[in-house]
């Protein structure tokens, strides 16, 4: 059974920065794409950043340059360090993998997520 844990949301004021980081557990042989999406309230659930297997990276526009996607293929963790984060930045974040594991013997691909972690901008 392949897990993905989110960890690092929490309430910060208006300016602040806040880490989130995402591990993966389970029978994995690698994994390939890994992101962060959010859904605030209301909205529908968007893509934040990703990164490739090759450290290849994407953002929102609404987010570049104040948030950093990096990952740590080794430890099998993904971050997303946030900065200058607004109140619009409000919303639940979603850790995201493309992941190649074992079962049954078997090589099998499939797409997973985590659980979610709360982030409230407000002073």
């Amino acid at each position: 059974q392949v897990q993905l844990v989110e960890s690092g949301g929490g309430l910060v004021q208006p300016g602040g920065s806040l880490r989130l980081s995402c591990v993966a557990s389970g029978s994995i042989i690698s994994i390939n794409a890994m992101g962060w999406y959010r859904q605030g309230p209301g909205k529908e659930r968007e893509l934040v950043a990703s990164i490739t297997n090759g450290g290849s990276t994407n953002y929102a526009d609404s987010v570049k340059g104040r948030f950093a996607i990096s990952r740590d293929n080794a430890k099998k963790t993904v971050y997303l360090q946030m900065d200058s984060l607004k109140p619009e930045d409000t919303a639940v974040y979603y850790c995201n993998a493309n992941i190649i594991y074992t079962l049954l013997l078997k090589y099998r691909t499939g797409d997973y997520w985590g659980q979610g972690t709360q982030v409230t901008v407000s002073s």
